[in-house]
């Protein structure tokens, strides 16, 4: 029996070492292994206080936590959306994804939520990208649980998450709406009117 084992070791320890002189690409990183460019913290500052049209001390306040949660991201969505619910939502958006490597991609949003929600809001969006490393892996649905208050106006973030991929979105909106749901969010190339 010892001798049986002493062979599958010996055979399980030669293995990766006949693998390796077959294959020079064998234990080199992978394409997501590879050091992934990334915006600093003093990037989104600047980015969300343009975009919001808020100081930085204001920005750097709503950032703290994502990037204390999650990190640098990968990416942004800049845009604007309109969402209304009783009891049953909808939201509607449109934006540009923006990668830290570089190009930009339309991106359309659109889902249903359910919970204790009232209300209605036009907001901009400003959503931090997590692990996308291909761009078109953005067009999926992205599952998240909400909590809201826009009382005239005011700044909330939540997580969705799906495949990997954490998108955070940063919302400062115009309206009055309070309450809390569940649902998702698709992300599509094409603006689809209807949210299922």
């Amino acid at each position: 029996m010892r001798l049986f084992l002493t062979l599958i070791a010996a055979l399980l320890l030669a293995a990766p070492a006949a693998r390796a002189q077959d294959d020079p690409d064998y234990g080199q990183p992978s394409q997501y292994s590879e050091p992934v460019e990334t915006y600093s913290r003093d990037e989104m500052v600047e980015a969300v206080s343009d975009f919001f049209g808020v100081t930085a001390e204001a920005a750097a306040a709503v950032l703290e936590r994502v990037f204390s949660d999650l990190g640098r991201p990968v990416g942004y969505i800049a845009g604007e959306e309109i969402a209304g619910a009783v009891g049953v939502g909808l939201r509607y958006g449109e934006g540009y994804l923006t990668m830290k490597t570089g190009g930009q991609h339309k991106v359309y949003w659109q889902g249903p939520s359910i919970g204790f929600d009232t209300g209605g809001n036009a907001s901009r969006v400003f959503v931090l990208v997590y692990n996308l490393h291909d761009a078109e892996r953005i067009y999926q649905r992205f599952p998240g649980v909400e909590g809201t208050a826009y009382l005239v106006a005011g700044m909330g973030v939540n997580y969705q998450r799906a495949d990997g991929i954490t998108l955070a979105p940063i919302r400062s909106g115009v309206g009055l709406r309070a309450g809390a749901n569940v649902g998702y969010l698709a992300y599509s190339r094409q603006r689809n009117w209807l949210p299922f």
